[in-house]
């Protein structure tokens, strides 16, 4: 009698949204069944691939697509199940009859950045190994000239937004996630100017700004942000009730419970179905997210785990958390960044847009790690606070002739609503945020 265990896996990834400029994602495939995790830095874009041979399992992600998996275990074998999502999973446990092995904290998301290496060799099956395949220089620039640096930042940033202009968005409306912060301000000009350059009708372009019941700051400032460059056509304010804000809702959307990212993504949802609700057909839509994390530009005192030293002396720290190597890192859910995107890309993608977030390409990152932080802030929390808005600015001109406004860096639910509104809509306590998501799949159905 033949005892081999016989391994099964599905993928239910979607590689067409994989956004990939210089090869074909069979290319890329080949890439990662190689074994050579150093070469799927040749990858231009962003994508989650999935590679089979044999037992031997390789999954490899960039920040911009999300990546999880979940290993069930069959009579014959393990049954490997990859997908985007907590809820496919799920979904396909389900219908499989597998529902009674499934946890939400037995998912597994893949970390950006790294080849995870899966061994499918009956049970039990060993831990995964992680590669890195992106690991950029950090402090290669001199510190002598931030003009230059902002140029060669925002340079790299314009080329993807070019790119995926040519390649993606290449026909219908394009719009911009706006509060007027710094990375979606430099988002909004430079595909505005990359429309203009491209010889494209800059109508394409608007700029979604969200107001809840008529107030927050950021509607404010995106009208002057736009009025101070003669573009207030461009501005689209889109208005709705606080009783439109849900954050359980948006806790199902995102698959998540941390705060800070449940209370963006009850806004970024509620934006969204505002566009939506007024332009039922419009599909591309960009972002700034990522450009905190690049810049290293979240404040520090509101974090007791962290330090200045500890958030410019650690590669990519915004981006991966602490690493797949650190006690912190969370199996079912990343790091930083890695993690977090969810806040942004799961609505989009639940409402049917086509969302990207330049900032997060490894391109740009790559550029921004090798800005020297240290020897331009000399340790000081104000100077790194600073250093984002003076060098987008610069590069932003350079690139546009344009002066973008800078304003005081404020967090996208903050700036949305009044402060009253949105102590009544939010919980204090995290362990409210917790118990939301545990109920999702204590109820699934």
């Amino acid at each position: 009698m033949n005892h081999a265990y016989i391994n099964r896996v599905i993928d239910l990834t979607h590689p067409e949204k994989n956004i990939i400029h210089n090869m074909s994602h069979e290319e890329a495939l080949q890439l990662l069944k190689s074994g050579d995790s150093a070469a799927l830095r040749q990858i231009d874009g962003q994508f989650a691939l999935v590679s089979v041979n044999g037992k031997t399992i390789r999954l490899a992600r960039s920040i911009g697509r999300p990546l999880r998996y979940f290993i069930a275990k069959r009579s014959e074998g393990p049954n490997l199940v990859v997908a985007e999502r907590i809820d496919t999973i799920y979904k396909y446990l389900k219908s499989e009859g597998l529902e009674d092995q499934y946890h939400p904290s037995y998912t597994r998301m893949a970390p950006a950045h790294y080849v995870t290496t899966i061994e499918l060799l009956g049970c039990p099956d060993p831990n995964p190994v992680y590669e890195r395949f992106f690991t950029p220089q950090r402090n290669k620039y001199p510190k002598d000239d931030i003009g230059k640096l902002g140029s060669i930042y925002m340079e790299t940033l314009y080329t993807e937004i070019k790119k995926w202009l040519k390649t993606r968005a290449v026909a219908g409306p394009v719009g911009v996630s706006f509060s007027a912060g710094v990375d979606s301000g430099s988002v909004f000009l430079l595909t505005y100017h990359a429309l203009l350059e491209l010889g494209e009708s800059p109508s394409r372009l608007k700029a979604f700004t969200l107001s809840v019941d008529g107030g927050g700051e950021d509607v404010q400032q995106a009208r002057q942000f736009l009025k101070q460059l003669g573009l207030e056509l461009f501005l689209e304010e889109i208005d709705v009730p606080a009783s439109a804000l849900d954050w359980k809702k948006a806790i199902r959307i995102v698959e998540d419970y941390k705060p800070l990212d449940i209370q963006a993504a009850t806004m970024n949802v509620a934006l969204l179905e505002g566009i939506r609700a007024r332009y039922p057909d419009w599909k591309y839509l960009l972002d700034g997210d990522g450009g905190d994390e690049n810049m290293k530009d979240y404040p520090i005192e509101e974090n007791p785990e962290l330090t200045i030293r500890s958030v410019l002396n650690n590669l990519m720290l915004y981006q991966e958390g602490w690493g797949v190597e650190s006690i912190k890192h969370s199996l079912t859910y990343s790091g930083g960044l890695s993690r977090s995107h969810t806040r942004t890309l799961a609505p989009a993608e639940i409402m049917g847009f086509d969302g990207f977030s330049p900032y997060t390409l490894p391109n740009v990152i790559e550029i921004a790690e090798g800005i020297p932080f240290i020897e331009l802030t000399d340790w000081k929390h104000d100077k790194l606070y600073d250093l984002k808005g003076h060098l987008v600015a610069e590069g932003v001109k350079a690139i546009t002739g344009m002066d973008m406004p800078v304003f005081p860096k404020r967090r996208f639910q903050h700036g949305a609503v009044q402060k009253p509104v949105f102590r009544q809509l939010f919980p204090e306590k995290d362990l409210a945020y917790r118990q939301a998501f545990q109920m999702i799949y204590e109820q699934p159905d």
